[in-house]
């Protein structure tokens, strides 16, 4: 079956078409992406602007309109950290179902975790055996551990790197001074959750999703995009703990201009790479895969998984 997948999350609104049968791998048909930077567009309360929440509902129609076009038999809208956490989520919500007829799931940071855990899970296999995970969106870093397809321990919390970008950032380049609060700020967040995952032992393997962590490994040295999915891909505390500085004294034009950094993200890099560094230092992980499969992917292998035989 055709299936849609629709993503509204903090940086982009991405229509991912799928191709998928129980007992196969779901194969990408067509990608519907346009940048909307929810996290980047709240008001003083916390609420998404008019502007923002009017985009928002143009977006999806047009997301809708595509899925259509394409032949999608289904489509599984959700909504992550940028509507959840914003203060007039129900009315954005009621909205864009009023307007468009979609019904926007808002998923739980700890739901987030889990599916893109199950999608790591499933692309590595039980070879991988425990399996760390982590991923770092536009509104939050998920953290996940398991030997299993449902991780022992999940967490999600708020260190999404457009999130920082726009609360602790404003300078191009940033004042040092910024990115020194901000790196103490992100190491206090990720050390309150160290212990849930360190009781659990060493995991064997170690993986990474979203753009990110795949921009971070690019500039370490990583094979590109046109290498194809199936090379490995990996990023170094080393590498990263070298690349930081240089990150923190470049602007975002200089940034833009690194292999494999998005124009789009190229603002919010150095936030996430403060949020990876922390994670991987307090974590002890001195090397992490990346993986090509995350959330979008394991919305869709968790939809296969509860179709009727």
């Amino acid at each position: 079956m055709r299936l849609g997948v629709l993503d509204v999350g903090s940086n982009t609104v991405h229509l991912l078409v799928m191709d998928a049968h129980p007992g196969a791998r779901p194969r990408p048909a067509h990608s519907h992406k346009a940048e909307l930077r929810l996290a980047e567009l709240l008001d003083a309360d916390g609420s998404i602007g008019a502007p923002g929440v009017d985009r928002l509902v143009t977006i999806v129609g047009d997301a809708l309109h595509t899925a259509e076009e394409k032949g999608c038999e289904a489509v599984l809208p959700f909504a992550t950290s940028a509507v959840r956490d914003a203060a007039n989520a129900e009315a954005v919500l009621a909205r864009v179902k009023a307007e468009t007829g979609v019904d926007l799931q808002v998923l739980t940071g700890t739901e987030e975790a889990r599916l893109t855990f199950l999608a790591a899970r499933r692309w590595f296999g039980w070879s991988a055996g425990k399996l760390l995970l982590l991923d770092i969106g536009g509104g939050s870093l998920e953290i996940a551990y398991g030997i299993d397809e449902e991780p022992d321990a999940a967490a999600s919390l708020p260190l999404g790197a457009g999130r920082l970008t726009a609360g602790w950032l404003p300078g191009d380049p940033p004042d040092p001074a910024d990115v020194k609060a901000l790196r103490r700020h992100v190491r206090a967040e990720i050390a309150r959750t160290v212990g849930e995952f360190a009781r659990f032992g060493r995991p064997d393997h170690v993986v990474a999703t979203s753009k990110t962590f795949k921009q971070l490994a690019r500039i370490a040295g990583a094979p590109g995009s046109g290498d194809g999915l199936y090379v490995q891909r990996v990023l170094s505390r080393t590498s990263l703990e070298t690349w930081v500085p240089k990150l923190a004294a470049m602007t975002v034009a200089q940034r833009r201009a690194l292999p494999g950094v998005s124009e789009g993200r190229a603002a919010q890099l150095l936030a996430g790479a403060l949020v990876a560094e922390g994670a991987m230092d307090l974590l002890g992980i001195d090397v992490l895969e990346i993986c090509p499969w995350a959330l979008r992917e394991g919305v869709i292998l968790r939809r296969l998984d509860h179709l009727p035989e």
